[in-house]
């Protein structure tokens, strides 16, 4: 055998079928589509109508309760980090915040910030600079001997507000100006 003798074996591959190419090819004129009407041309957008019924997906009750302000924070346990300082991902003498636990792998997401949670085994001093922790992690740090400083992120909306909110001050400011 040679390679430029290599193929599949027959009938592994399977051509497309070419609709609307004659009535030769058996699926020419309609191209199976049947005939007529608003499901025999492109674009139909009538998947789940039921003939003005009230759809099933809007006769189902809404449950739960979405947040639209609920902050995003990446939640870090600490026994993580422990792991992440013994394999030598995270220094231990560093200062800790968001980008180095990005860096180390343990934070996904958090647009908020990061949460320090105390799940895990905890022994190295280390300072954190963190968006939030809980009680029993700021004790398992400082038991360590390291030390947790909890800092207000300012949300990227509330960061947008403030900024239109200054831009409508000056705007006011300058039609004063010409008032006077």
């Amino acid at each position: 055998m040679k390679l430029n003798e290599l193929r599949d074996n027959e009938g592994a591959r399977k051509s497309k079928i070419r609709v609307g190419r004659g009535i030769g090819s058996g699926k020419g004129k309609t191209a199976g589509r049947g005939q007529k009407g608003q499901k025999s041309r492109e674009g139909v957008s009538i998947a789940g109508f039921e003939g003005g019924q009230m759809p099933l997906h809007m006769r189902l009750p809404k449950r739960g309760f979405n947040n639209i302000f609920a902050k995003d924070y990446a939640e870090v346990n600490l026994g993580a980090i422990q792991k992440a300082v013994e394999a030598g991902k995270i220094t231990a003498g560093a200062a800790i915040d968001h980008a180095a636990l990005k860096a180390a792998g343990l934070a996904r997401g958090g647009k908020d910030g990061v949460r320090l949670l105390g799940k895990g085994e905890f022994s190295t001093a280390l300072t954190f600079t963190v968006a939030g922790a809980s009680k029993g992690a700021i004790e398992a740090v400082e038991k360590a001997g390291g030390k947790v400083d909890v800092i207000h992120v300012v949300p990227a909306a509330e960061k947008a507000a403030a900024k239109k909110g200054v831009k409508y001050k000056e705007r006011a400011a300058h039609k004063a100006s010409f008032k006077a």
